[in-house]
């Protein structure tokens, strides 16, 4: 099965599916001139808005992100930042990022930096007139952000790329992980070093819990609606995949994808998968009415807080293999993209991506939210993460799995939300209300592909 190497992204609200077939902006991206955007004189004020979905959670994800701000305020005295969530989106993370960039930009003020899943990049380039940063302040000033004392991870410094050319810079994200409740599992009689390296291991645990407790032992976020970019991490991990190299066909009603469908739908005739929602997952395995879950890594922190609270014991695991296949990890989460038409505003914007992408703040978020630092060797440095590395030893799973990290996959065209809405809920009732997953699969891969074509 082929492989695509372009990232992209996101899972949009019902209400954004109108906006992606209207008209989008139309004025052309500044950087297209070829010129660098001036630095700001020191005196010179600037206000500029920075749009985070991670300000649409509460407790540690907004205190994280306005802290840095604050901090990026007192650095940067003349320029002023105006933080906030989504316009007009509900739900968690990611959730119509790209919805709410595009009906700012009709009205005529996009935010001036957006944080993007990263399922949304062709549409960001092509349709939301992301500007080019290799243009926009040279390549130079772009490859030297990328490296310093800390380097990007090389598999992540590539995810906000189009065309060869850097459109965004990769801001949050993380591998998918297995959580467990080591405590429950312990009282199934289950040992602490206990073997999750593959789905059938993962299986017989889940078995026995489920025979001790009565209830389904696991969640698997990639199963429901909101879980698309682990989903693809499974496909890959059978061999699938859900679009081709050339970005024309739709691949995931193919049997190799198929076939990490069906190991799920068994998973659930067993009854030791939960049917739940994504939100639902997370909260249920805090309460310890699922012992192992697999989820993002931003979820860590909560987590932690969690099991702290009840006073039971976290662990953690890389993704499992299938029998027969390496396990194949994919991307969650954002880079951060300039939208802002105004060369005094676009300066002050990459300021401020330079910033959230820096050592200092890679400390903050991966420290207190979970996500990975995308600088990987400050888990190495004893004036940065190491302490908090060596005291948590669950973000270890997420760190190793960076090095086979391979993209979350767009689709093309404006109808990507669509395909995505598409793939879900086949997966969703091949796994959970009874339909084939070969013929429920076959039948949603026709229809997204009609809608690329």
């Amino acid at each position: 099965m082929r492989r695509t190497t372009v990232s992209a992204a996101v899972a949009l609200t019902a209400a954004a599916l109108t906006l992606t077939g209207c008209a989008t902006g139309t004025v052309d991206a500044a950087a297209g001139s070829g010129s660098v955007v001036p630095e700001l004189d020191p005196n010179q004020k600037v206000e500029i808005v920075f749009e985070s979905y991670n300000l649409q959670q509460a407790g540690v994800w907004t205190d994280t992100i306005t802290g840095l701000i604050e901090d990026f305020e007192a650095e940067h005295p003349n320029i002023t930042v105006k933080a906030q969530p989504p316009q007009g989106a509900a739900g968690a993370s990611g959730v119509a990022t790209a919805a709410s960039v595009q009906t700012q930009m009709l009205a005529g003020s996009p935010p001036d930096v957006g944080q993007m899943t990263f399922d949304t990049v062709d549409f960001a380039v092509n349709q939301l007139k992301a500007q080019n940063l290799d243009t926009l302040v040279g390549e130079e000033a772009v490859e030297e952000n990328f490296g310093g004392a800390h380097p990007f991870h090389p598999r992540a410094k590539v995810l906000g790329d189009w065309n060869g050319a850097t459109y965004g810079v990769p801001y949050v994200f993380s591998t998918p992980v297995l959580f467990f409740n080591a405590s429950v599992l312990e009282k199934a009689g289950v040992p602490a070093d206990v073997d999750l390296s593959t789905w059938p291991k993962v299986v017989d645990v889940a078995r026995k819990v489920t025979s001790a407790t009565g209830k389904p032992a696991l969640s698997v976020s990639c199963s429901v609606k909101g879980g698309n970019w682990c989903m693809q991490a499974l496909f890959r991990s059978t061999g699938g995949a859900v679009l081709s190299d050339d970005r024309t066909t739709i691949e995931f009603g193919e049997p190799e994808s198929v076939e990490a469908v069906t190991a799920l739908r068994e998973m659930f005739d067993a009854g030791v998968l939960a049917n739940q929602a994504a939100t639902s997952q997370g909260e249920s395995f805090m309460k310890g009415e699922t012992a192992l879950t697999l989820t993002t890594s931003a979820y860590q922190g909560a987590f932690i807080s969690a099991a702290e609270t009840g006073g039971w014991n976290l662990q953690t695991a890389a993704m499992p293999a299938f029998e027969g296949h390496e396990a194949v990890p994919t991307n969650s989460g954002s880079g951060l993209f300039i939208f802002s038409q105004d060369p005094a505003k676009q300066r002050a914007s990459w300021e401020l991506v330079k910033f959230m992408t820096s050592d200092h703040a890679y400390t903050e978020i991966s420290s207190k939210i979970g996500y990975l630092p995308l600088r990987t060797s400050l888990t190495e440095d004893p004036n940065a993460l190491q302490p908090w590395a060596q005291a948590n030893p669950l973000i270890e799973p997420n760190l190793a799995q960076l090095d086979r990290l391979e993209p979350w996959v767009s689709y093309p065209g404006n109808s990507y939300v669509q395909v995505d809405d598409i793939l879900a809920t086949a997966i969703e009732e091949s796994v959970f209300y009874g339909k084939d997953p070969a013929a429920t699969l076959d039948a949603a891969q026709q229809r997204a592909q009609d809608l690329i074509s």
